[in-house]
C-alpha cells in the first residue's frame, strides 16, 4: 500500500528520491507517465499491468478512449530505483508536469503521483475548499 505526502528535490539530472516505504513496491521496477491534473503517476511493474491491459481493451472506434491511451501508454517510461532509491524523470514528464526543484511525492494506494510543490499546493487547497461538495458527490456514488 502506497500511503503519504512526501517533500523532495528534483536534482540537477532529473532524479528525486522515492520515499524508502515505496522503495519495495517498486523494486521489480516502475513505470511512469504522464498523469492526470499536471502530475506524473509512477505504477508498480504489476499495478502497471493491471492499467494497461485496461487501457488496451477500450473500444479503438471512440475518439475519447484512443486519446486516453495515447496520454498514458505513448508517454510511459520504464525507470528504475539507483542505489540511493532515486528514479529519473525523463524530460519530457517534467516539461508536462513543470516540474522545478522542489516535488511532492504521493502514494495513492496502487500509484505514486509526483507534483510540482507550488502545482501540489493549489490543487490541495481547491479540493480542501471542495471537500464538503466532493463529499456530497461521492455519497451519491455509494462511498
Amino acid at each position: 500500500m502506497l500511503l503519504g505526502e512526501y517533500k523532495h528535490n528534483l536534482d540537477i539530472k532529473g532524479r528525486v528520491a522515492v520515499p524508502a516505504k515505496f522503495r519495495e513496491k517498486l523494486v521489480g521496477g516502475a513505470i511512469i507517465t504522464r498523469g492526470l491534473d499536471n502530475c506524473l503517476f509512477v505504477f508498480g511493474s504489476k499495478e502497471w499491468e493491471i492499467l494497461a491491459q485496461k487501457l488496451v481493451n477500450l473500444p479503438l472506434a471512440q475518439a475519447n478512449s484512443r486519446a486516453f491511451s495515447r496520454l498514458m501508454l505513448a508517454g510511459a517510461m520504464d525507470v528504475e530505483l539507483d542505489n540511493q532509491g532515486r528514479i529519473l524523470i525523463p524530460d519530457y514528464l517534467r516539461k508536462y508536469a513543470d516540474l522545478k526543484k522542489q516535488v511532492v511525492v504521493a502514494g495513492l494506494y496502487s500509484r505514486v503521483e509526483i507534483w510540482d510543490q507550488d502545482n501540489w499546493d493549489k490543487y490541495k487547497q481547491k479540493t480542501e475548499n471542495s471537500s464538503e461538495e466532493i463529499a456530497e458527490k461521492l455519497g451519491e456514488l455509494g462511498i
